[in-house]
């Protein structure tokens, strides 16, 4: 019996982030259940070690290393690959797969690789991370906070607010691309399917007008098996992620310091140093830990109190959610993007105005008030939700039936297992 193929794309071929790590556990996932699967990314010094790597694309970063006309190629590139587009096809010569999965690809693998899976007709789908396919600044966020204003179709804004890196000339060559790719339709035509975690994403984009029979609801996933509660109620909050403007850590740090209370970080991120300054100048009881290895953060985690998710931007679906529930830890999270789908107020956690530092100060005081069994028993609710909701079988299940219905393996299910035949 022939193995159905999955081909999964991303632009890095290592952990860089959360979308990367979903990247590597979909493909883990097919291949246990029976797939065989394929890899179709860039080279980069970083990436893990691949039988697929003969087909990456070249290395492709926006570095003060490269001259102009090496800027200007490699402008060309992130609007259509011609590379990445010649490399696929190589592939798909050599592997023909029966279905393709983007993930992450928009500035380094390019449109262009869709297009060929599409001309040598291979359904393809893509989970949408983040809100690339609509605002061309991923984010629906500026240095002036949340914005919404190319949802009419002028990309000019763009510009006008440097949406990318406060840089004018990267924010021009994204507003180029996107009005590129608008034009042609290259999303659009050459995707069968979008996969959306969250209904808030899926909601989003169907204001920004992507219609709504091409999206499909399928949210994470974790194993819970692979994580062991302490059941026990911590005496400081925790807080792991970017350190990144949007991320509401400077809130946080507001708020903590209002209160009292401990808290402890783990992650890394541009603002740092000036998050580092301002607990400092506010007395706060911040401990920074800088970038850990989930190794060294989950013990963290084990013994927080309660994990604070302070977000002042569209978040999609915070696997450190997940991760917090999976560990019996209630999650404190801004009433923002998707997080607001993942907390049941008052049994899992509890939720915030986005970026109102004196209500969350006055939850975290809550939380403290609270006994500690109460904690425990949150914590024990939070667990059973992830673990009854979020399991990875009923993840593959929604995955391999979408699949089967573009035409790629048939599902067989039973109470026990999910298994595939093709």
């Amino acid at each position: 019996m022939t193995k159905p193929r999955l081909l999964s794309l991303n632009s890095y071929h290592y952990r860089r982030g959360g979308s990367d790590a979903v990247y590597f556990e979909h493909d883990q996932m097919f291949r246990e259940h029976g797939w065989d699967t394929g890899f179709f990314s860039m080279h980069h010094p970083n990436n893990d070690p691949s039988e697929w790597s003969k087909y990456f694309i070249d290395e492709l970063e926006f570095g003060s290393e490269y001259g102009l006309m090496d800027k200007l190629s490699m402008a060309g590139k992130v609007i259509y690959s011609l590379e990445a587009k010649k490399k696929i096809n190589q592939l798909i010569d050599d592997w023909r797969p029966d279905i393709a999965h983007a993930h992450c690809i928009y500035h380094h693998l390019s449109p262009s690789a869709l297009a060929a899976l599409k001309e040598r007709g291979i359904p393809t789908v893509m989970t949408a991370h983040d809100l690339k396919l609509a605002c061309p600044a991923y984010k629906m966020l500026n240095s002036n906070g949340i914005c919404e204003k190319c949802k009419g179709g002028n990309l000019l804004h763009v510009v006008k607010n440097r949406c990318l890196h406060g840089s004018l000339m990267v924010s021009t060559l994204v507003m180029v691309e996107s009005a590129v790719h608008k034009l042609f339709g290259m999303y659009r035509k050459n995707l069968d399917k979008i996969v959306v975690p969250s209904r808030f994403f899926e909601n989003k984009l169907i204001e920004w007008g992507w219609p709504a029979d091409k999206l499909v609801y399928i949210p994470n996933n974790i194993d819970v098996s692979h994580y062991e509660p302490q059941h026990q109620a911590g005496d400081y909050l925790f807080y792991f992620g970017r350190l990144a403007p949007e991320k509401g850590v400077g809130t946080l740090l507001r708020a903590v310091a209002k209160t009292g209370m401990k808290l402890h970080l783990a992650g890394t991120g541009p603002v740092e140093d000036e998050l580092q300054a301002l607990a400092k100048e506010l007395k706060c009881d911040a401990t920074f830990h800088g970038f850990c290895k989930k190794e060294e953060f989950l013990p963290m985690l084990n013994n927080a109190r309660a994990v604070v998710l302070p977000s002042e931007w569209y978040e999609n679906a915070p696997m450190s959610v997940l991760e917090a529930y999976a560990l019996g830890k209630i999650v404190i999270g801004a009433d923002i993007g998707g997080i607001p789908e993942m907390i049941e107020e008052g049994n899992t956690g509890y939720l915030f105005e986005s970026g109102n530092m004196d209500q969350l100060s006055g939850i975290i005081e809550k939380v403290f008030a609270q006994s500690d069994s109460e904690i425990i028993d949150m914590g024990q609710a939070a667990r059973d939700y992830v673990a009854n909701k979020f399991t990875a079988q009923r993840y593959y299940q929604s995955m391999a039936e979408l699949y089967a219905s573009l035409g790629a393996g048939s599902i067989q299910l039973d109470e026990q297992a999910v298994s595939v035949t093709g």
